[in-house]
């Protein structure tokens, strides 16, 4: 028997990417934790290992309610602790979920466009779970997200690294974690691609290794977005109009929450060429749509830094790095500069389409995540 490396916590969601880590860990000689994030049931934290000696959970909730986490999904994840020989916790974090929801429609009825899951992973996955680990005196907090640490052997700083696989990499959505935490956080299967994943459960017979990935928001299983913000802000959801970037009337809409910039499709309207969303005025209900041309943009300013790099601000002024405005966007050679602790400007070299206030831009030094921030305006 392996010598124990010490305790962690793993998220288990009962997919196949949180499963494998789990068990990656076991093999590498962890005393593992399994926990299961409950986001919309009314019960507290539970354990689901009946030989610990506390009461097993039902795991019955409410999939349309508010959740990320299935019926289905807690017995899977279930089952994989059961075949890894390891404790399944249920935690209640409904009251903190709700919170994200809330995030949600007020951004949207702003007139910006919301990134759930980076604040999901900074509230939640990298907030509340690490405060449980730390009271279960757990050294180490871990996922199965696709990302990699880099631990310095001299000084015992760590780094946040892209995923060995590009294509399926999140670092984008991880760029809020603290430092702190950074040095605590392992993920195990950020070092190897997907089909290798899915291949390592099949060999370890997860009874996960051919579920299908998640592709909603989690708490919009239905993918009618528009239709939760309306029923949590109705009379914010009203008529209004879509103007030209000039300011002449071209229709109306239901509301500017349905639209986002660099929208194309299901504007309404039409012209002799192309029109996309080039601004929405949350304020006053308005939309403006103009060509192509209007949605490209070299430079933004983003506020409420979180810097994992002490490089950005030990130098202070204009850093060369790479910048990602949405999380499917490849990253683009750009300067950075701090106009304080808390604010940046990023200017790219070449003009980037629909840089969208409310969503995140992440910077990186090569594979390395310098920090990021949320984007509250953009400009030529």
């Amino acid at each position: 028997m392996c010598e124990k490396k010490g305790k962690v916590v793993v998220a288990m969601s009962g997919g196949v990417d949180s499963s494998v880590a789990a068990a990656l860990l076991v093999q590498e000689g962890y005393e593992v934790i399994g926990v299961f994030m409950r986001l919309g049931s009314p019960e507290g934290v539970e354990a689901l290992d009946e030989s610990s000696g506390t009461p097993a959970a039902d795991c019955e909730h409410s999939v349309a309610r508010k959740t990320c986490c299935s019926v289905a999904d807690a017995a899977d994840a279930r089952k994989v602790a059961g075949v890894l020989g390891i404790p399944l916790y249920i935690l209640n974090f409904e009251g903190e979920f709700e919170r994200v929801i809330e995030y949600f429609v007020a951004e949207y009825n702003r007139g910006r466009t919301p990134n759930p899951c980076v604040r999901c992973n900074e509230w939640l996955k990298f907030g509340k779970l690490a405060e449980y680990a730390e009271a279960a005196g757990a050294g180490y907090v871990a996922t199965g997200h696709y990302a990699r640490i880099e631990r310095d052997a001299g000084t015992g700083s760590a780094r946040l690294l892209r995923a060995a696989e590009h294509r399926k990499d999140q670092s984008y959505v991880l760029f809020g974690m603290s430092r702190e935490l950074l040095g605590r956080t392992v993920f195990p299967v950020g070092g190897s691609e997907k089909q290798e994943v899915r291949a390592m459960a099949l060999r370890l017979r997860l009874p996960v290794h051919d579920k299908p990935d998640s592709q909603e928001i989690c708490f919009v299983p239905d993918g009618d977005y528009a239709g939760l913000i309306h029923r949590r802000s109705g009379e914010r959801m009203r008529r209004g109009q879509i103007v030209d970037v000039g300011g002449r009337v071209l229709g109306a809409h239901g509301g500017h929450q349905h639209f986002t910039i660099g929208q194309r499709r299901g504007l309404g309207v039409s012209a002799g060429e192309a029109l996309y969303v080039v601004a929405i005025d949350g304020e006053r209900n308005r939309v403006t749509v103009g060509p192509k041309r209007e949605v490209m943009r070299r430079s933004l300013m983003a506020r409420e830094a979180n810097w994992l790099s002490d490089r950005i601000e030990e130098g202070g002024g204009p850093m060369r790095c790479s910048a990602k405005i949405r999380y499917n966007h490849q990253p683009q050679a750009a300067v950075v500069k701090l106009n304080g602790r808390d604010e940046f400007t990023v200017t790219f070299d070449e003009a980037q389409a629909a840089i969208t206030p409310g969503q995140a831009v992440v910077l990186y030094d090569g594979e390395v995540v310098l920090g990021g921030g949320w984007i509250e305006e953009s400009f030529t």
